[in-house]
């Protein structure tokens, strides 16, 4: 996993920003680069077992405890695949 796809994950977490203004209240979100690594690493590992819709969705509900659905998920996964496909 290169650094740059990190930055590139967690820029685009950043922007969609599913904690919405609660996460102003995470001590140690880290600009979501905790999860852009996991999220990079699961598709590694699950890319023939897994949609990536439902990769990030598993990756962000079990990191913050949200309810997000794979629906919700779709348009920031295109930008995810876009960026990881540059690179």
């Amino acid at each position: 996993m290169e650094d740059y796809e990190t930055e590139e994950v967690a820029k685009i977490l950043t922007e969609w920003n599913p904690w919405g203004d609660d996460a102003k209240k995470i001590k140690d979100l880290n600009g979501y680069r905790t999860e852009a690594m996991d999220i990079i690493s699961s598709f590694e590992i699950y890319k023939n077992r897994m949609s990536a819709e439902n990769i990030i969705r598993e990756v962000l509900n079990q990191a913050f405890d949200l309810y997000l659905t794979e629906n919700e998920c779709i348009a920031p996964t295109q930008k995810i695949l876009n960026a990881l496909n540059k690179s």
